[in-house]
């Protein structure tokens, strides 16, 4: 008889999972999960006079709080002698159940009573936290009751306690833990990921010397039972440490922090937090911080009395809205560049009239007192000291005292006719080259230009480039700055340079905006023109190489490297690319991605046809923001929500998202923009690289053409259309295709021209950075609808955010202008066969961009095996190909195609 080896079973990760409506899974990588504490009746007594009062409605106001301040678990205590705790409890539970957007959230049952917390345990849904068991009562009630939570699948905080009592040592802790957590594996049965430690955080600094070792006994054992006890977590309630400081808010933010700080390298992962109890620990004072840590580590004799005496000199609330104005008292150039390096406006009005007083001529305040300022700003710029959105809200300060002196330096020029204006550094023209509507890189470059001393000549979007250099030439301007997002656009800068060198028009080009990089700068556009041709990836560059540029010391010098190091690298570049081997474009259809169309899954539609949406909440998108792509557009780098409490840029970035907040709610309250889209589902088929689609509400029948890879692939790996993931016709199988348009960007340009206006480039940034977010979130919300409602095919999804954005759905919608269809050209069907323009007034530009530039399209599909790529380099036959199937001619079907794919 033949023996067979059993099959090793590859051991998954044991995460803890915890789950509202919307999952929570805490792997090593998650940072610290915050459990609200507001809906505890022992720890608020706000929310104990509303349970007693029995006004559910704003109990419910309190949980919602927490959860839009952050709060990833809600702990629920109703612990009183005064109030039946298991009625309130299964009352209040029930109504958060009905609340989305408080019971997204896991739920955390927190009693010390069994019969409130299994009377939770029936109600909750998800995958809550008990809190808690523990050895108190013995074994036999500790493994009853761990029996009954792994039955109603929760997950359990065990305390740190057992028939003697407390754990309040190092070695107490540590015991306790060991035994419980043996008993929960080992006799229970429970998932160790599943078990919560709280080894309990007590005061310290109360005088007593017993008490001494509180703080750093907690962090260690946390440290043993991470390092011992696999997977399981550690929490605690963080406000237990400061209560020897009741009263004195400053000290006691300050040590949650600290605490909090050490305890996390440590390895606590969770626990009970007041966010609005903890400050930065990179802001504590020096003198504070070594205070406070003098107590946690117990590092000398005197340290309680040395931080009760501290304390005494900064009672009162950290958080106090009260404003220091005793800057107001320094001198009259210190208060001008405060101003401009906080960027506070409130006051520079006053000051500049001060200093337009104290100085011969208006102007003096702009070349004297304004840049002083502006120079620190600058060099903090720099420096790294400061970041972009500081940078802008500088710029709105200064434009707001220049435009104030304006009138008083034209009338001293009509009595001084002799007088000449302030001289700058230079002139920049500035614009977002013809047939692209995006522009929000090139206003930040130029606001940052501006803080320089240079004369920003902005001619905004979609500029032609006849006009370009008509009005460069008129202008006399030192340099020129062209910015693009969309493909086409790279080729309308080669243009461009072709023409200037055609007509001898030798300016400085800058270049920059997304699709736009060092590499088609030298390779395409550089060999195009004799002048310097720079390119520029971020804001914080753009002054040095302008400074570069046109310093007449070095300017001849710069210029001549830099084209020297444009032609190394172009010449590198070409050598590094590979040789590759591409199929006639019939060899790579017969390598098509293969489907099993007897067995895949396709799902008629509810709802085919058009559908229109013009009457649209913006609240509703509120919930699918992503908010990395918002920060990366002020050039704060990092992902949020960590972005928030990065040690380098995480005070910025928190500062711009408050801002940000405050202007969504502002948009959202004011309807100061308007979101519309017209999406729709067809019947559909393909042939070869078509889509076939088939309106049979109108009889019109459209096609969508799609490109195929050709680059030779490794065995096994398939030459991949998008027309792959639809069934052929051939099949006899009915397939369905959809397509869509959204925006939110009507009303963006008017009332970012309404902020530059009143100098306010800062805002008006903004504005249009939130527009783009906002119509990203309306192309992901209504991929939601449509799988989930009109289209059906994953009707039982449920989906956190970041899952949405990680794109863990079923099905698939690229873009036009994207890898998998890069062809700018098929957006005119989708607007042919959705009637775009007409149904909700989103257009075209020449170069296919779509105005307003708060806006996105795309496709549908929703095959299981749907999925991106990137499609490559197409051959001369697919483009013969391609030209036939658009009845278009070969030239104009190159010329599309190949500035399509330049890169």
């Amino acid at each position: 008889m033949k023996i067979h080896q059993p099959t090793t079973i590859n051991q998954q990760p044991k995460y803890l999972k915890l789950s509202g409506l919307e999952p929570l899974v805490i792997t090593p990588e998650s940072n610290f999960i915050n459990v609200g504490e507001r809906t505890n009746v022992a720890g608020s007594k706000m929310f104990l006079r509303l349970i007693k009062e029995r006004n559910f409605e704003a109990a419910l106001a309190v949980a919602r709080d927490q959860v839009e301040n952050g709060a990833q678990i809600i702990d629920i205590n109703m612990d009183d002698g005064l109030i039946d705790g298991k009625e309130a409890m299964v009352k209040f539970l029930n109504l958060v159940i009905a609340e989305p957007d408080i019971s997204r959230v896991p739920i955390m049952i927190d009693s010390s009573k069994w019969e409130i917390i299994e009377a939770g345990l029936q109600v909750v849904q998800g995958k809550c936290v008990v809190n808690s068991i523990s050895l108190k009562e013995g074994e036999a009630e500790f493994i009853h009751h761990a029996k009954l939570i792994k039955r109603y699948g929760a997950a359990v905080i065990v305390m740190a306690f057992d028939e003697t009592g407390q754990a309040d040592n190092y070695d107490r802790r540590i015991e306790i833990a060991k035994r419980s957590y043996d008993i929960l594996v080992n006799k229970v049965k429970f998932a160790p990921e599943d078990i919560i430690f709280d080894l309990n955080i007590f005061p310290v600094a109360t005088g007593m010397d017993e008490h001494r070792k509180n703080a750093i006994d907690f962090i260690e054992a946390t440290r043993w039972v991470r390092e011992n006890l696999p997977h399981v977590s550690v929490s605690g309630g963080v406000s237990n440490v400061s209560f020897s400081f009741r009263g004195n808010d400053p000290v006691r933010e300050a040590m949650h922090s600290v605490f909090l700080y050490h305890a996390i390298q440590a390895g606590m992962n969770m626990g009970i937090v007041n966010p609005s109890m903890l400050e930065v620990y990179d802001n504590i004072p020096k003198d504070l911080l070594e205070r406070v840590e003098d107590v946690m580590f117990d590092r000398r004799e005197d340290a309680t009395e040395r931080l009760l005496d501290f304390a005494e000199t900064v009672k009162g609330s950290a958080k106090e809205s009260k404003i220091d104005l005793s800057w107001r008292e320094e001198s009259l150039q210190n208060r001008i560049t405060r101003a401009l390096v906080k960027g506070i406006d409130e006051f520079i009005l006053e000051d500049i009239e001060e200093a337009r007083q104290a100085a011969n001529k208006p102007i003096e305040v702009i070349e004297g007192n304004l840049m002083i300022g502006m120079n620190v700003v600058g060099d903090l710029f720099g420096s790294g000291k400061m970041f972009l959105p500081q940078v802008v809200k500088s710029a709105r300060v200064m434009k707001k005292a220049v435009a104030y002196l304006l009138p008083f330096i034209e009338e001293e020029k009509l009595k001084n006719p002799q007088i000449t204006d302030s001289k700058n550094a230079g002139k920049i023209l500035m614009a977002t080259v013809k047939g692209d509507v995006h522009d929000i890189g090139k206003n930040i470059v130029g606001v940052v230009l501006a803080c320089n001393n240079y004369e920003i000549i902005d001619l905004g979007v979609m500029v032609p480039p006849e006009k370009i250099i008509a009005t460069a030439k008129e202008e006399n301007v030192d340099a020129i700055g062209l910015s693009g997002l969309i493909t086409p656009s790279l080729d309308e800068m080669v243009f461009l340079a072709k023409e200037m060198q055609r007509q001898n028009f030798k300016v400085p080009l800058l270049i920059g905006g997304a699709t736009t990089s060092r590499a088609h700068t030298a390779v395409k556009i550089d060999p195009e023109y004799e002048c310097a041709v720079v390119h520029i990836n971020d804001a914080s560059r753009a002054v040095t190489v302008v400074g570069d540029l046109l310093k007449k010391e070095t300017s001849t010098s710069y210029k001549e490297n830099i084209k020297q190091e444009y032609d190394t690298f172009r010449k590198d570049f070409l050598k590094r690319q590979k040789v590759k081997t591409y199929l006639p474009i019939s060899e790579a259809r017969k390598n098509k991605f293969q489907i099993d169309w007897k067995t895949s899954e396709i799902v008629k539609p509810n709802q085919l046809g058009v559908h229109i949406l013009k009457v649209f909440d913006l609240n509703l998108l509120l919930d699918y923001l992503d908010w990395t792509p918002f920060f990366r557009s002020w050039e704060l780098h990092g992902r949020y929500p960590n972005i928030l409490t990065d040690k380098v840029v995480g005070e910025q970035a928190s500062e711009l998202f408050k801002d940000a907040q405050q202007m969504l709610d502002k948009i959202i309250s004011e309807k100061l923009l308007e979101a519309r889209a017209v999406f729709g589902i067809f019947e559909a088929n393909s042939v070869n690289d078509d889509i076939i689609i088939q309106n049979s509400e109108f009889g019109i029948q459209n096609f969508f053409r799609t490109l195929r890879q050709q680059s030779q692939k490794a065995k096994g790996k398939p030459n991949i259309a998008l027309a792959d993931f639809i069934a052929p016709k051939e099949t006899g199988i009915q397939d369905y295709v959809g397509c869509f348009c959204v925006s939110a960007g009507f009303g963006t340009a008017e009332l970012a021209a309404k902020y530059v206006a009143d100098h306010d480039d800062y805002n008006a940034i903004m504005v249009k950075a939130l527009a783009d977010r906002l119509a990203e979130a309306f192309a992901e919300y209504l991929h939601k609808e449509v799988r989930t409602n009109y289209w059906g095919y994953a009707s039982e999804e449920i989906l956190s955010n970041e899952e949405l954005i990680s794109e863990k759905y079923k099905g698939i919608r690229p873009a036009p202008g994207y890898p998998a269809c890069p062809d700018h050209l098929e957006k005119r069907t989708i607007w042919e066969v959705l009637n775009v323009n007409e149904n909700i007034g989103v257009e075209l530009t020449d170069s296919l961009a779509m105005w307003p530039a708060a806006s996105v399209s795309g496709y549908y599909f929703a095959n299981p095996e749907a999925r991106y790529f990137g499609l490559g380099k197409i051959k001369e036959d697919q483009i013969e190909d391609f030209a036939t199937r658009k009845n278009m001619n070969l030239d104009e079907a190159t010329n599309w195609l190949k500035t399509n794919l330049a890169d």
